[in-house]
């Protein structure tokens, strides 16, 4: 393992590259990363970096997103079949269909879409940022796509808003149910509850914090409180216990677990980049309207 390590760094420096991993990848991934972050944050270090390659530890969504933001680069999916179930539950034509019963309606689009999708909206979003994107916008209604239980929760954040949604989720964070929360707090009394938007809002309605990846990690650090449920993908875990060892930290479902997150092995990274893949492409057409749409979230916020 230190060998293939060592190999990693040599063939970063050879090829001018720099690693990218979600906070959902696993912890040997997370190790050899440059960058380690949510959507966002990663979003803003694919479009201002300097080297020639990026190697996106995610998802397709994820590395699709910094080949738009910067498309002279040469962008590597270590694994080729990390797909999104959420982003594979809307398509280009659905969304036209959706518009065409709304015209003049502005389109947010989460993050967690494809290319062809982010091209068919107006501006783009991360859970981080979504209701300051939301409440950015001119006139009253608002078509969000494609997830319904994070437009729910924007949706009572920004109150003068109708945001019409899609019928979309991440089937990771739907395996948490109200009764897994109040199943927790029997067994971690003294515990802050922290929950991502992305779970069902009965769920989110129990938390003591809703947020997005870097929100979370971010109320873990300043809070006095010492002992954490965790409501998120279980990579982040690892990271909070990384960075605050004096703080405890436990999982809210044993369910919060992306098989395609975790599809992501050091042997990837290093196969990437000894043999140049995934490489990511994108047909033109979709890739300038992709880009317009990153752009203006990236302005807004």
């Amino acid at each position: 393992m230190v060998d293939l390590v060592m190999e990693i760094q040599r063939l970063k420096q050879e090829r001018n590259a720099v690693i990218l991993a979600h906070n959902y990848q696993l912890d040997e991934v997370q190790k050899v990363a440059d960058h380690i972050g949510d959507s966002f944050y990663l979003s803003k270090v694919a479009a201002n970096s300097k080297q020639d390659v990026i190697v996106f530890c995610g998802v397709r969504f994820m590395a699709e997103t910094a080949k738009i933001l910067s498309p002279s680069k040469t962008v590597l999916l270590p694994e080729k079949d990390a797909g999104c179930p959420l982003a594979e539950m809307i398509t280009a034509e659905g969304l036209r269909s959706l518009k065409s019963k709304y015209p003049d309606v502005p389109v947010v689009c989460y993050v967690n879409s494809s290319a062809e999708v982010k091209a068919e909206s107006d501006i783009c979003c991360t859970s981080a940022n979504a209701v300051k994107i939301v409440a950015s916008l001119p006139g009253r209604k608002v078509i969000f796509v494609p997830d319904e239980n994070l437009g729910d929760y924007i949706a009572k954040q920004v109150p003068d808003k109708e945001l019409i949604l899609w019928k979309g989720h991440c089937v990771t964070h739907a395996k948490v149910k109200p009764g897994d929360v109040n199943q927790v707090r029997e067994l971690y009394p003294t515990a802050k509850i922290l929950i991502h938007p992305e779970c069902h809002p009965a769920v989110v309605d129990l938390a003591d914090f809703v947020g997005s990846t870097s929100e979370i990690m971010r109320y873990a650090k300043e809070s006095s409180e010492s002992i954490f449920v965790i409501g998120t993908e279980m990579g982040v875990v690892y990271t909070l216990k990384e960075t605050l060892p004096t703080k405890q930290f436990f999982l809210l479902h044993p369910g919060l677990v992306c098989p395609n997150m975790k599809k992501t092995r050091i042997e990837s990274v290093y196969q990437a980049l000894q043999k140049n893949q995934y490489e990511i492409h994108i047909e033109a057409e979709y890739a300038a309207r992709a880009r317009l749409t990153l752009q203006r979230m990236l302005e807004v916020v």
